[in-house]
């Protein structure tokens, strides 16, 4: 292929490629090279290196998962919303493991302050929780809850974690129930101005008391 035709958008989208058949931590600029029939060399006019090109497949697969996320929640509350939300998540997964995989990778968060794809995720995740009446801290509590329990799930159903004979679908199905239940009775937590607020309640209604 001429090198001509290469561009930072092509190399991404065949890094994807790649990453999905061989895995993520194969990527390299030199299996890229191969694919494309040029040196390496010639891929650093596009990326500056193998950390850049994996930062902008990282953000580029963020933004095809939330949209298959959004499509899914799109008109659904509630416990609908929290299985279409864990549905396409698992999903992506599924279909794409180099893709997912570059979506867990640490990012510096200079690269991707004010990123369209980063506020969008925002908005849809804490969106879903907000209707379970959650407001910080607790809605970022209930973020990681909710990133662990899916990643975890997905990460050890990739390798055959889970060989008991149970279902693996029907336990799915239970931990999206569990975590209905864990959101609806979520332990709040008391921001400190109304717990500075009741401690001075407390201590005006002892000082009467000790009068």
């Amino acid at each position: 292929m001429a090198r001509a035709g290469l561009t930072a958008a092509r190399l991404v989208e065949a890094a994807a490629g790649l990453a999905d058949q061989t895995g993520f931590e194969n990527l390299t600029l030199s299996a890229l090279a191969r694919h494309f029939g040029v040196k390496d060399a010639s891929l650093y006019s596009h990326v500056k290196s193998l950390q850049d090109l994996r930062t902008r497949l990282a953000l580029m697969a963020g933004e095809e998962m939330i949209d298959r996320i959004a499509a899914a929640v799109a008109g659904r509350a509630g416990k609908d919303a929290l299985a279409a939300f864990a549905g396409a998540y698992r999903e992506y997964a599924h279909r794409h493991p180099g893709r997912y995989a570059a979506t867990q990778i640490r990012i510096d968060q200079s690269l991707i302050a004010g990123s369209p794809t980063l506020r969008r995720t925002a908005e849809i995740t804490y969106g879903m929780l907000r209707a379970y009446g959650l407001e910080e801290p607790d809605l970022t509590d209930a973020v990681r809850l909710l990133r662990s329990t899916f990643h975890g799930y997905c990460a050890l159903e990739a390798t055959g974690g889970f060989g008991a004979p149970r279902e693996v679908q029907a336990s799915w199905d239970k931990a999206i129930d569990a975590l209905h239940v864990a959101l609806r009775h979520w332990p709040r937590e008391e921001n400190s101005e109304r717990n500075s607020e009741r401690n001075n309640e407390t201590n005006s209604e002892e000082k009467k008391d000790d009068d």
